[in-house]
């Protein structure tokens, strides 16, 4: 009797915490797709400043908490000092701050981005020059496409300005902070420059 008592519970523990257990880990085996968004025309982008457009984050329509702001700008040589590639001849830097994720805004006066959350502040290339953050704004792979400025997948940055697979708010990328925070399996693959 207690073998069959024993059993039983086995079974119904298996036919609750295999299903759960299944539907916690699926998604991490289903690779995002990439996507390129069209923001505005090529000769509408502005060098000097900042032009805010907003994006989808996934391809599923799920209303607004898909939607997220990028700021855009064309590259400027004189100011943009990392490596050129076909993705970057435009920058587009997200709106999320990489200390907890809070919206960061562009002050075109002070050149900077200011998050009003925890006080992070960071130049006109994104990178931190103030406050909490540990690693520059993520960016997001730009092409042009029939005269468009497209957006592509998001990508985070050390402060050597290196790029990496995207991160979540509060994950270092100096140091041993690759090492301690692996990419997820599920983000997108970054496309070769």
């Amino acid at each position: 009797m207690t073998l069959t008592a024993n059993s039983a519970g086995a079974v119904a523990a298996a036919a609750i915490g295999i299903p759960a257990l299944g539907f916690a880990i699926g998604p991490i085996f289903r690779r995002l797709p990439i996507m390129w968004q069209p923001v505005g025309r090529a000769e509408d982008v502005p060098q000097d400043t900042y032009m805010p457009a907003v994006i989808r984050l996934t391809a599923d329509d799920i209303g607004e908490a898909n939607k997220t702001t990028v700021f855009v700008r064309r590259r400027d040589p004189q100011i943009d000092t990392e490596p050129i590639d076909r993705f970057s001849h435009f920058i587009a830097i997200s709106s999320r701050c990489a200390h907890v994720g809070c919206p960061v805004s562009y002050k075109d006066a002070a050149k900077a981005f200011v998050c009003p959350c925890h006080g992070g502040v960071y130049d006109f290339r994104g990178r931190r020059i103030g406050g909490p953050p540990p690693r520059p704004l993520d960016r997001f792979l730009t092409r042009v496409r029939n005269g468009m400025v497209e957006i592509g997948p998001r990508y985070s940055l050390n402060s050597r300005m290196k790029r990496f697979s995207p991160r979540d708010p509060g994950e270092p990328l100096d140091g041993i902070g690759p090492i301690l925070y692996p990419p997820r399996p599920s983000t997108a693959a970054l496309p070769k420059p």
